[in-house]
């Protein structure tokens, strides 16, 4: 592993251990050139994902990207970063287990508007508002009057 402070192609592993849902090696490494320190993540790939943007373009899936757009919506959000990373970790289950190695970037988004409703209605709201591509007021009254149709808003993430 290549240190991200000097670039040195050599580290060591001081500590491993499973993340608290299991769903990846928390790995403490050591640069033995600058000493610096950092961590590092595992997790296992079961395929290839590429995202096919509504352009035709086609990008590699990328679950950072993933977990700062979901932490974008949730950002100021009395949310516990534990549940964002199984929240993230169950999307990331979700597009590999459907069997499709291409995975349109629609269904991501539903998907994560699903998950986000279930979360938290403020961030649901965020994340709707830019991938509905929100250009007025009268849209976000609508989306609420939907979620209050529903009945079944998150409200309060503490609760869940």
């Amino acid at each position: 592993m290549r240190c991200p402070f000097c670039g040195f192609a050599d580290t060591q592993v001081k500590d491993s251990r499973p993340t608290e849902d299991g769903s990846a090696i928390r790995r403490r490494r050591v640069c033995t050139e600058c000493g610096g320190r950092f961590t590092t993540f595992e997790r296992v790939q079961l395929r290839e994902l590429v995202v096919v943007k509504r352009s035709g373009k086609r990008v590699p899936f990328d679950r950072d990207k993933l977990m700062r757009s979901i932490q974008i919506a949730l950002r100021k959000r009395p949310v516990d970063p534990e549940r964002v990373e199984r929240l993230v970790s169950g999307i990331v289950r979700q597009l590999e287990a459907s069997g499709e190695s291409d995975i349109p970037a629609e269904n991501i988004g539903r998907i994560v508007m699903e998950a986000l409703k279930a979360l938290d209605d403020v961030a649901y709201v965020r994340f709707a508002s830019v991938y509905r591509n929100f250009r007025d007021p009268r849209e976000f009254q609508q989306l609420i009057g939907e979620m209050s149709e529903d009945g079944e808003g998150a409200g309060d993430p503490e609760r869940s």
